[in-house]
C-alpha cells in the first residue's frame, strides 16, 4: 500500500474525531504509506483538531461539498488527474449515500472499500458482520491491522498542565455536556434535568463540571444560580480547543452527555460515560468504548423524544 484515500462526508468535529482510530491504525500498519483525506467539508485535522496531532495529507479536488452534487461525476476524474498523484492502492468510503459512492469511485484506484448498498461498489463482494471498519478491512484486505486508539497522554504538555490546573483533584469530578452544536435535530436534554442531576451528584460528594463554551452566558448563569458549586473550567482558561476538552475529560470520574461534538472529545479520554440519544442513531454515533453506557429513548421508551429519558434513568447508571 503506497497510497490510501479516506473519504469522510461528515462536516462536524465529531465526524472527524470518530475516524481518528482508523487513521492511527492504518498509519501504524502501513508505516510507509501516504494516507490522504478527502472530505465534503473542511479538513478539521489541520484546523480545529490540529492539537491532536493527526498527520494526514489533504486531497483537494476543488469541488465544494464533494460527492453531494451530481455534476461532480463529470469532472472528478479530470480534476484528480491534474494532481499527478496516480491511482490509489485503496480508497476507503466511510459514508453510505449512493450518489457519493458513485462519484468517489471515479477516482482511479486498485481497491475500493464501501458499505454503500450492501457493498455494491466494493471491489470485493464480502458480507461484513462488524460495524468496525478495521474489522471489515482486515477481511477485505486479508490483513491483520491492529486497532489503535488515541492516547490522550500524547496531547501537548501545555494542555495537560492546564487541565490539571483547572481540575486539580484526582477524583470526584462528574462532567456534563448539555448543548448541541448542529441544530438540525432536537438532541438536547432539558437544562433543568441536568441541574437536578448535578444536585443529586453533589449529595454524593461529587463535583459537577460543566463543559460549555464561553459564549453561552445565559446557560452558564442559569446553572450557577442553581448549582453554585459547579465548575466551568473552559471559562477559566485562556486556552480554547477540542483537545483541551479531552485533557479535562481525562481528569473526570465519569461524564454524562448528549450526542454532540464534546461527547466525541470526551470519548478519546476513555472514561466511563453515559450518553443520551433521541432522534440520532446511537449505534452509529456513540463513542466505541467499553466504558460507554447508552440511554436511547427509541430503545427504552419507543420514542424519538430525548426528553422521555428521566433524571432517575441517568442517576441510576451513575
Amino acid at each position: 500500500m503506497k497510497k490510501i484515500l479516506i473519504y469522510n462526508s461528515g462536516g462536524g468535529l465529531g465526524d472527524s474525531i470518530q475516524i481518528m482510530p482508523l487513521i492511527l491504525s492504518l498509519q501504524n500498519h502501513y508505516k510507509k504509506s501516504k494516507i490522504f483525506y478527502l472530505g465534503s467539508h473542511q479538513n478539521h485535522f489541520i484546523g480545529k483538531l490540529k492539537e491532536y496531532g493527526i498527520k494526514i495529507e489533504t486531497l483537494d479536488l476543488n469541488l465544494k461539498y464533494f460527492g453531494f452534487r451530481w455534476w461532480h461525476y463529470l469532472c472528478v476524474k479530470k480534476n484528480f488527474n491534474t494532481k499527478n498523484i496516480g491511482e490509489f492502492d485503496l480508497i476507503i468510503d466511510l459514508q453510505s449515500k449512493f450518489r457519493n459512492s458513485l462519484i468517489l469511485k471515479r477516482i482511479p484506484h486498485l481497491n475500493f472499500y464501501s458499505l454503500t448498498f450492501k457493498n455494491l461498489f466494493s471491489t470485493k463482494k464480502i458480507e461484513y458482520k462488524s460495524k468496525n471498519h478495521i474489522d471489515n478491512l482486515n477481511i477485505f484486505l486479508d490483513e491483520k491491522i491492529k486497532n489503535i486508539k488515541f492516547d490522550f497522554n500524547k496531547l501537548p504538555k501545555n494542555l495537560l498542565r492546564e487541565a490539571k490546573r483547572l481540575l486539580p483533584k484526582s477524583n470526584n469530578y462528574v462532567g456534563f455536556s448539555v448543548t448541541q452544536g448542529n441544530q438540525y435535530r432536537k438532541k438536547s436534554w432539558s437544562i433543568y434535568k441536568f441541574i437536578s442531576l448535578a444536585n443529586k451528584c453533589l449529595i454524593k460528594n461529587k463535583v459537577p463540571v460543566f463543559f460549555i463554551e464561553k459564549n453561552q452566558e445565559q446557560i452558564i448563569d442559569k446553572i450557577k444560580n442553581q448549582v453554585p458549586s459547579a465548575l466551568f473550567p473552559e471559562i477559566k482558561s485562556e486556552l480554547s480547543c477540542p483537545a483541551l476538552v479531552t485533557a479535562l475529560a481525562a481528569r473526570l470520574d465519569q461524564a454524562v452527555t448528549i450526542d454532540n461534538g464534546v461527547m466525541h472529545m470526551m470519548g478519546l479520554a476513555e472514561i466511563p460515560m453515559i450518553v443520551l440519544f433521541g432522534p440520532t442513531n446511537s449505534e452509529k454515533f456513540s463513542p466505541k468504548s467499553n466504558y460507554v453506557k447508552i440511554l436511547d429513548s427509541k430503545k427504552i421508551h419507543n420514542t424519538l423524544d430525548i426528553e422521555s429519558i428521566s433524571v432517575d434513568d441517568v442517576y441510576n447508571l451513575i
